[in-house]
């Protein structure tokens, strides 16, 4: 199912054009997009993305992981800023070892924690390479993002760089969403997604 499939409000019916995306998505469309690594192997789906009430910025997506039709699930809070938006395929791109991920940070769909906990917050960004104490947004692409995998060979959080854009680094081409604030969540990009935008400005995931 893609993104077209969740539009319950028409943002994409019309053929002839491309839409309000990719740099502005509504949320509703993004919940259920498959999540792969960088090895294209499949690490779940999207089930819930976290907004900081304080800042109006995306902190988290939470990833569905492991288990059998829901059973068994583990729910993972993934920094908005260690995703990639793969334009051609539709969907996210997570460069985490497969592996590594089974021990990352998670929690079980019914004992959800205190996501504004600034401890919990700084462990989860740890994990991912992240930086909670700066804005940043999915990386903006066609196809598989370039860098290698955190927990794999040559892990980092920089991964994308060559697809359009730094996470939130300002670099030429890329337009950040500012210095914003940081709150207990760990800041991250508007869901508008203006924190990058690629040469692929006409297609959408």
């Amino acid at each position: 199912m893609s993104y077209i499939d969740r539009d319950r409000y028409g943002m994409y019916k019309d053929s002839k054009t491309a839409g309000p995306g990719p740099a502005l998505m509504g949320a509703d469309t993004l919940i259920g997009d498959s999540v792969v690594n960088g090895a294209d192997e499949n690490l779940g789906d999207i089930k819930e993305i976290m907004v900081d009430m304080h800042t109006g910025q995306v902190a988290y997506a939470v990833l569905a992981f492991g288990g059998f039709l829901g059973i068994g699930e583990k729910l993972f809070a993934v920094p908005w800023q260690a995703l990639h938006l793969d334009t051609v395929n539709k969907r996210f791109v997570l460069n985490v070892d497969k592996e590594r991920l089974k021990n990352a940070p998670g929690f079980n769909p019914n004992a959800w924690p205190d996501m504004s906990d600034v401890t919990w917050a700084n462990q989860i960004h740890t994990f991912y390479g992240t930086d909670p104490n700066r804005p940043g947004s999915p990386t903006m692409g066609p196809g598989l993002p370039m860098g290698g995998m955190i927990g794999g060979v040559g892990a980092g959080a920089g991964m994308g760089t060559g697809m359009g854009s730094s996470m939130g680094a300002g670099s030429a081409g890329s337009a950040t969403t500012g210095a914003g604030g940081s709150s207990g969540l760990g800041s991250s990009s508007t869901i508008l997604g203006s924190g990058s935008n690629s040469s692929d400005q006409g297609d959408n995931i």
